[in-house]
């Protein structure tokens, strides 16, 4: 992970942020002290993808379509 000042970042900062758009991680830093870490967006349709994936191995699909045993009144 690449370092920079925070007066560098300050002077650059949109350079920076499309540097971490492109998927480059900055760790910002004050008098050495590290302050804050400046990384990429989420790709929120990937983690959309990997949740539903992870779901679906826990999901059972049954049928829902048939009757069952169970009487209930239906109000149409």
């Amino acid at each position: 992970m690449r370092t920079v000042n925070i007066s560098d970042f300050r002077a650059n900062l949109l350079k920076y942020l499309e540097k971490a758009n492109a998927g480059e991680h900055f760790c910002v830093t004050t008098n050495g002290k590290h302050i804050a870490t400046i990384t990429p967006p989420a790709n929120r349709k990937q983690l959309a993808q990997e949740q539903l994936a992870k779901l679906a191995k826990q999901t059972v699909i049954e049928d829902i379509v048939s009757p069952t045993d169970a009487e209930w009144d239906a109000n149409l």
